[in-house]
């Protein structure tokens, strides 16, 4: 036996109206939740001071003392002389010392002293090269042989005079000793500067250089002054 249903119960035949009609009244309470505003109570006080009561204070008048300023000094008293009419009094006469006529001032001859400066001529360029004993007979023949001369006299007092030095020879340094040194304006050496591989070496170019003569002193200018001289001496072993 099938149940009847009555018609009017059933209660699904609306359900979709009842979903609608629910949506629009959430979507409504959820616009007027977002849109409503809400604000502070403002208070109406009167906030405004009366200046004038705060600074309605009396001042006290000061009154400012005046000191008077102190008295000038006294002027000093002028003293006056006075002279009796009798007495003379001497009139003091300037005379100018200009004259009318030209006077002609004679000076003597004024000598004019050449300053000597004491300078350094080096040896290729100067115009009187100094002289070592042996070659004056080259003085007439030009400044390239008296140069020319006084090298090879300089290298036969090297060879001369040469002697390598024995601890040298046993840990068998050799090399080349480079000699500066300057002839004077008196012809003597001097400012003698060494630069080699070794002291031994040196000591050995220096006794070599201390054993020259005098020599004539170099000219520039006719006046005598110092040369000065570079000589190389090469220490090798055989």
């Amino acid at each position: 036996m099938e149940p009847k249903k009555n018609p009017k119960a059933d209660v699904g035949r609306n359900s979709a109206l009842y979903f609608v009609i629910g949506l629009f009244a959430v979507m409504l309470l959820t616009y007027v939740a977002f849109e409503w505003k809400t604000y502070d109570e403002t208070n109406d006080y009167d906030i405004s001071m009366n200046v004038e009561d705060d600074l309605d204070e009396e001042v006290p008048m000061t009154e400012q003392i005046k000191t008077p300023p102190p008295p000038p000094p006294p002027a000093a008293p002028e003293i006056i002389e006075v002279v009796e009419d009798e007495e003379e009094v001497e009139e003091t006469i300037i005379e100018s010392t200009e004259t009318s006529q030209e006077e002609i001032v004679e000076v003597d001859d004024v000598e004019v002293e050449e300053v000597i400066e004491d300078v350094d001529v080096p040896f290729a360029v100067i115009e009187d090269v100094p002289i070592y004993p042996g070659c004056e007979g080259e003085k007439g023949k030009g400044a390239k042989a008296m140069r020319d001369c006084f090298q090879t006299m300089i290298q036969k007092h090297v060879v001369k005079n040469f002697r390598y030095p024995e601890i040298s020879q046993e840990m068998g340094v050799q090399g080349k000793v480079y000699v500066n040194f300057v002839i004077q304006k008196d012809g003597s050496i001097g400012n003698v500067r060494m630069r080699g591989p070794d002291k031994n070496l040196e000591g050995e170019a220096a006794r070599i250089i201390s054993k020259l003569p005098k020599m004539t002193p170099g000219k520039q200018r006719g006046r005598a002054v110092r040369v000065p001289f570079s000589l190389p001496i090469t220490f090798k072993l055989q």
